[in-house]
């Protein structure tokens, strides 16, 4: 089985979108690579790292992260499982025109000065609803891009989206407090538990992860959870089930958690996104 897939979704004028498939099998930084095309990339399985220069950044469900055109990179997989992702290279006038200026460089092609975002759970919806729609050819090419720019629109705007911002030192320690959070979504962790697998005290931790994120750890953990259920919901029929697989205590919790976070519950997702009759 090859390594790396890459099924093309859609592709018009406005907008290329395909599903990126990479088992992980390769621990180390890969060679380098570069984007022929600034794409907005957007995870929602598992978990790689992306090496630009000296800049590592995890690349999870809560992130979007910005690959610039002729930017070198390099990807590695500290955590097993692999990952899977959502690339959008949109048409460059149309992308200028949904940016805010300050979050771009001055220079032809588009290019983004950070290296990610964090999203908000309601982009992570946009994000499942655009791939299940398009792997079943349920969407219709102007629903895709509708929900495509809509997407896009939303992961940029400063009211849905954060733009960590940290000392380098602060960033590689909530990057290994993600990284050990994403290597067991269904594991039910004690603070104690992850401040012991990057080595500092839980106060600490808490303190800091707030600070870079703006959120919460056990809320961070939580929106993976949820991000993860996006991913599966159409390959389960028991959603107690999903929902105790992805280590929610019950299902009312599950449901109360997804709705919360989503506005509907998983059931009402399943038919919205036409995943069941």
């Amino acid at each position: 089985m090859s390594q790396f897939s890459s099924a093309l979704l859609l592709r018009t004028k406005t907008i290329a979108i395909r599903d990126v498939v990479c088992s992980g099998e390769c621990r180390h930084k890969s060679d380098e690579e570069c984007a022929h095309k600034t794409s907005l990339v957007y995870p929602y399985r598992g978990v790689f790292m992306r090496h630009v220069g000296r800049n590592d950044t995890v690349a999870e469900a809560n992130q979007v992260l910005f690959f610039n055109a002729s930017q070198g990179y390099r990807i590695s997989h500290p955590v097993e499982g692999g990952d899977a992702c959502l690339d959008l290279a949109i048409d460059e006038a149309l992308l200028a025109e949904l940016a805010p200026k300050e979050q771009l460089q001055s220079s032809i092609p588009v290019s983004f000065h950070r290296q990610r975002r964090r999203i908000d759970p309601r982009a992570q919806a946009l994000v499942a609803l655009l791939r299940h729609g398009l792997h079943r050819g349920a969407a219709e090419t102007l629903e895709a891009e509708t929900l495509a720019l809509t997407l896009v629109r939303r992961s940029l705007g400063e009211q849905t989206s954060h733009g960590a911002a940290a000392s380098v030192g602060r960033q590689k320690l909530v990057d290994r407090a993600k990284l050990v959070l994403s290597c067991d979504l269904s594991r039910r962790w004690t603070l104690s538990d992850v401040a012991a697998e990057v080595g500092v005290s839980p106060v600490y931790l808490t303190q800091v992860f707030q600070q870079v994120e703006a959120t919460p750890l056990y809320r961070y953990q939580l929106r993976l959870r949820l991000a993860r259920a996006l991913d599966l919901l159409g390959r389960y029929e028991d959603l107690t089930a999903l929902g105790l697989d992805l280590g929610f205590s019950s299902h009312s919790h599950f449901a109360s958690s997804f709705r919360q976070a989503f506005g509907q519950t998983p059931a009402e997702f399943q038919r919205a996104a036409r995943l069941r009759a």
